[in-house]
């Protein structure tokens, strides 16, 4: 347990954080999901949809740090890719 009440407030920001920094990723991981199964289903609009929404959380996950930059950008070309093919 910290000592001081600077460390006491630090502990507490720390689970704080965490919970939304969990919570992000997890919406980003869904919004994925959600993304390839619309893509699965070969519905073009529905998955270019979904795969914009998902575009937008990874970006701003990026923005935050929650994700590696490089990684969102290969997570979107992916997506991206996978549109292109259904037509």
């Amino acid at each position: 347990m910290a000592n001081t009440k600077s460390a006491q407030k630090r502990s507490r920001q720390t689970i704080v954080r965490t919970e939304r920094n969990r919570a992000e990723k997890s919406r980003v991981k869904t919004l994925r999901k959600k993304a390839l199964t619309a893509i699965a289903a070969g519905d073009k609009e529905a998955a270019a949809k979904a795969v914009s929404e998902f575009s937008s959380a990874v970006d701003k996950a990026a923005k935050r740090n929650l994700v590696h930059k490089n990684k969102a950008a290969n997570l979107k070309s992916k997506a991206a890719k996978a549109i292109a093919a259904i037509a």
